[in-house]
C-alpha cells in the first residue's frame, strides 16, 4: 500500500476458463445427432457427463454438464403463436400490468381485443 500514492482499490483475480468450453463443440454434436432419434433414445445430461469422463478424460462434475446441456436445449427450442384469424373472427385476451398511478406503480388488469 505503500507504494501507491492512492489505494488501488479492490481487483478481481481473472477466472480460469471453464472445464467444460473445451468440450463445448463434443456437446453441441451429440445434442444436434440426438435431434433425429425417437425420445427415449437422445442422450441426457447424466449420459453426456459419463461419456466425457470415459473418452475425453473429462474432470469436471456433472452440474457443470447439466446446466451446459440446459442451456444448449433452452436455446434450440423455437415457440410461437401465429396471429392470424378470418375476417369474421376476433382474438382476445387478459392480462395485467404496471400502471404509474402518482408516481406509484399499480398492478392493474387490461383487456385487449384484436379485430381483422
Amino acid at each position: 500500500m505503500l507504494a501507491h500514492s492512492v489505494p488501488p482499490g479492490y481487483r478481481r483475480p481473472k477466472k480460469p476458463e471453464p472445464k467444460i468450453d473445451a468440450n463445448h463443440d463434443w456437446i453441441v454434436e451429440v445434442l444436434k445427432s440426438d435431434m433425429n432419434m425417437p425420445c427415449k433414445q437422445r442422450h441426457s445430461a447424466k449420459m453426456i457427463w459419463d461419456r466425457l469422463r470415459e473418452k475425453h478424460n473429462f474432470d469436471g462434475g456433472y452440474t457443470v454438464v447439466k446446466e451446459a446441456v440446459a442451456e444448449l436445449k433452452f436455446l434450440k427450442q423455437e415457440v410461437f403463436v401465429p396471429l392470424s384469424h378470418s375476417p369474421d373472427e376476433a382474438q382476445m385476451g387478459f392480462g395485467h400490468a404496471l400502471v404509474n398511478f402518482d408516481e406509484e406503480l399499480k398492478k392493474r388488469p387490461f383487456f385487449v381485443i384484436s379485430l381483422a
